[in-house]
């Protein structure tokens, strides 16, 4: 099964990717994963990328493309693939399309999960990472058991960059101008599926699960 997931930030895409990818048995392949290791390890590619996710921005076509096209040829991926960030704009779309036609095969599904704005600032603004070990937490909704100290290593917490309250209505600003095209580009394909995604994380999942196995069929 070959699935994109789409969504605004926030929406929640990475938490019910993982949750596909282990039903499913295939790969869970996040385009932020991917920059955020580069950028930790400081290569050319995550020094490049930084710059652009600082800002709230997309990582700019050309890079994000080559990344996919190299992990979509891995042999994990031969029987079916979950990709999450990605595509973004209707040109990643088409760069998605002409790989897998070369690989003689299809995409079988866009899912997209809808939240609202105000939903979207709520949770991730008050959204709070551990570096150290990778933890992460809310300050209303999962807080920390010790204010700014991580439950795991008991390392400071910090708020990402890209979780201040103007990043993510930049980060909204963007997903609506650019990525609204490429649901209405997978809407036209009759690719496209939609679940509510303020409902309850389980919730979510069942919906989503419900979707994936009618086309099973």
């Amino acid at each position: 099964m070959r699935i994109i997931l789409l969504g605004p930030p926030g929406a929640g895409k990475g938490t019910q990717a993982k949750s596909i990818s282990n039903k499913f048995f295939i790969p869970h392949i996040s385009t932020g994963d991917i920059f955020r290791k580069n950028i930790t390890e400081k290569t050319p590619l995550g020094i490049e990328a930084k710059k652009h996710i600082d800002k709230g921005h997309l990582v700019p076509d050309k890079l994000t493309i080559d990344i996919i096209k190299d992990r979509l040829n891995n042999e994990d991926c031969k029987n079916g693939f979950l990709l999450d960030g990605y595509p973004r704009t209707v040109n990643q779309g088409e760069a998605l399309k002409t790989l897998l036609d070369e690989q003689g095969s299809s995409l079988d599904i866009a899912l997209l999960i809808k939240v609202p704005r105000e939903f979207i600032l709520s949770r991730m603004t008050g959204r709070r990472v551990c570096l150290t070990c990778g933890a992460s937490y809310h300050v209303t909704f999962n807080p920390p058991k010790a204010a700014g100290k991580c439950n795991v290593c008991g390392c400071d917490l910090v708020q990402r960059a890209d979780d201040t309250e103007d990043t993510v209505n930049e980060r909204i600003d963007i997903y609506e101008a650019q990525t609204q095209p490429l649901i209405k580009y997978y809407d036209d394909k009759n690719l496209l599926s939609a679940v509510d995604g303020t409902q309850a994380i389980d919730s979510v999942f069942e919906s989503i699960y419900s979707i994936l196995e009618s086309i099973k069929k």
